[in-house]
Parts: structure tokens; sequence; C-alpha cells
């Protein structure tokens, strides 16, 4: 049924399909047509290759109306766990008032803080090989038991919902043979994610015995460790990495550079070399806490937009061009300018310079705002709960 016509036949559908959801919770199950779903593969990065079925990732997609039944066992799941405070506490996936950002912000104000006592850190960006594909059904349904004390008719809700799963994969005009999806769970959904995330809190714990910190967003992981110079870090194998993916770096002052150990670190067989910046969350930090790979990426991508933009100005009426230029770079500026605070000066008129260019002809619009948004903050470090 295409989603329109449900939408505009939602009032006399509307008693159907609570009586349908209602007897799917109540009886513990979930019918299997609405387990039959069809992938499409997106490529992770554009700048990956298109020739890898490495460089993508499976999207899976349902019928609405499974979507819908969905949405509601979600929402009922997460207010379960927020209630009786079951979410992990290092993560912030799931959490009311809790973004990427704070995320980062967390891992920085500790790393900033460290740094401040002239400690060393380090922070390592673990990249988990098909993770969403490798959830093992029996020790997901054992973990939402013993971890977070679901039984009964739920647990057999959830039990149905992992079992006889099929899918097949969609690309262009073309599609594969329905197989049977005998582990994992569903990218893109509304469940799966949550289920991903039960999954892999306990993974918390064998990293906090190497006396590592651990912070979680979803299926992104941050492990992070502070010493003094010349002090052993040792790191925990318990994940299943990809590390040709995997990144880590060393973090202190501009001053204190040269105390940062250049050696390799071992994963499994594999070793590691120090980067001098990573890519977290969306967010650029480098190893001496300037925030400048960020400030530079930001405003090429942004000035790129921009020459974009006007390419196509004069076929544009006003609303529309604010609207572009709020969508594709305001909102570029937006995100992560909580971790900009105590940037230097150079750093911030590079932005404000981003915010002040014309979008269109001189006479005509500049962007959304010509005020000082990132007027210069304190040089001090984010403190710890900001």
């Amino acid at each position: 049924m295409p989603t329109r016509m449900l939408k505009n036949s939602i009032d006399v559908l509307a008693p159907f399909l609570t009586e349908l959801c209602n007897r799917s919770l109540s009886l513990g199950t979930v019918p299997d047509i609405f387990k039959a779903a069809y992938i499409t593969p997106l490529l992770k990065k554009s700048d990956l290759d298109p020739a890898d079925m490495k460089s993508y990732r499976p999207i899976s997609n349902l019928c609405v109306l499974s979507k819908l039944l969905e949405r509601i066992v979600a929402q009922q799941l997460l207010d379960y766990l927020r209630a009786h405070k079951l979410l992990p506490d290092r993560q912030s996936a799931y959490c009311a008032h809790h973004s990427t950002e704070s995320a980062m912000l967390k891992v920085l104000s500790d790393i900033l803080s460290a740094s401040d006592t002239g400690s060393l850190s380090t922070l390592t960006i673990l990249d988990l090989l098909a993770a969403f594909d490798t959830v093992h059904h029996l020790i997901l349904l054992r973990r939402l038991t013993t971890s977070y004390g679901l039984g009964g008719i739920v647990l057999a809700w959830f039990t149905s919902y992992l079992a006889n799963r099929t899918q097949y994969v969609h690309c262009s005009e073309s599609t594969s043979t329905p197989l049977s999806v005998l582990s994992g769970v569903p990218q893109g959904l509304d469940i799966g994610p949550i289920l991903f995330l039960l999954y892999k809190a306990d993974l918390v714990r064998p990293v906090e015995t190497f006396g590592l910190q651990p912070y979680l967003y979803a299926d992104d992981t941050q492990i992070y460790s502070l010493c003094r110079p010349g002090a052993t870090w040792m790191q925990s194998n318990r994940l299943q990495l990809n590390t040709g993916k995997t990144e880590f770096l060393w973090y202190t002052s501009a001053r204190r550079q040269h105390q940062l150990p250049s050696d390799r670190l071992a994963v499994g067989s594999d070793l590691l070399s120090p980067v001098s910046f990573v890519r977290d969350l969306g967010i650029y930090v480098d190893s001496d806490l300037s925030m400048r790979t960020h400030v530079l990426r930001t405003a090429v991508r942004c000035f790129a937009v921009f020459r974009q933009i006007r390419r196509i100005r004069q076929s544009m009426t006003r609303p529309v061009l604010e609207s572009l230029v709020v969508s594709l770079v305001m909102s570029r500026l937006d995100y992560g300018c909580v971790t900009l605070a105590g940037l230097l000066s150079q750093l911030l008129d590079r932005l404000q310079s981003v915010q002040t260019s014309e979008c269109s002809s001189p006479a005509d619009l500049r962007c959304q705002s010509t005020s000082p948004r990132y007027a210069a903050a304190p040089q001090s470090s984010l403190v710890a709960g900001a």
C-alpha cells in the first residue's frame, strides 16, 4: 500500500491498525510479512570505492505498517529503559538532551582537563566490522532478560521480531533472491539501533578493566585514556575491529607535542600509527587540541556550497535562497560549535567570514545573520559536565 494512500485514508483505517498492533503486542507475535525486507545499499562515504562491498551500508526497508508497529514498540521500550535507568551511562544515543555533540563534549572536556594538568591523552576511534549484522540473536535475547528484565509476552514479541526474517537486495532495477536472516538487527529502523545499543552496552565493562574510558553513540565507540608523560597505555582487544578504519591519536597542548610517543599501537596482528587528527562523530579533532582542521574544513565546505548557490541564484526567489543557506551552510556552522570554545581569534575570524559571506549579489541577500555568531570565547578548557 502506498504511504500516501494510507495517510489519506487514516480516518477509516485507524481502528483496524490499532487492532492489528494491539493483537501483535498481546500475542507476542510479529507477522512474517512485516519481516520481509529489501536492502538498499548506500555508500558510507562519497570517497570510498563503489566497487567494494565493504564501502556500503545496508539499509533495511520494510512496509509502512511494519514501521508503524516498530515505532510504537520502540517508544514503549525507551520509556521502560528510561524509567528504570537501564540505558548505559556512557552513551548519548536515545537520551533526552543528548546528541553526538554532547558525546564529543564529554570526551573533549576530559581530554582538555587532562592537558591542563600536564597529562597526555590518547583517543581511539573504533570501527566495528559489520556491527549491526553480527548481533547474535540468542545472546541478545539472553541479555534482554538478564540485564534489562524483559520476559513473558514482551520477550516473546522480541523473539518473534528476530525470528524468520528474510531479505533481498534491491539496487536500481535488479533484485536478488530472498534469503533468511540468521543474525543481526535491521539498520535504519526504530528498534534495530536500540537493540544494538543494549547488545553492545556490556562491552563497556571489559574496556574499563584496562583503566580506559569508553563512550558510545550507537555503533560509534570512543576509547580514551589519560597518563603522565612516559607512562604505558594499555588497550583491550575484546572488540571485533575493522583495523583498516580504526584510528588513534595522542593529545596534548602545542608546547608538549614533542612528548607524544611515536610508537605504533598493536591491534591483533595489525599495527596502527598515530595520526595528527581524527574525524569523530562528524567533528575533526587535532592532536594539539586546536580544532584547526575542523574550522578549515568547515569553511571550505561552506564556501563550496556558496559557489554552487551563486550559479543558480538568478533562478531562485529570496525565501528559497534563504532556505538553502540555512540548511546547507548555517547547519554546518552550527554543528559542533559547542566544542569550539576558546579558539584562537584567527580561527574564529575564519568562521565569521563564512557567516558574513555574500550569498548572492551585494545588493541582495547576505547570510541569515551578520551578527558575530562566533564571538571570541575565554581561552579556557571546557569543564566536565558542561
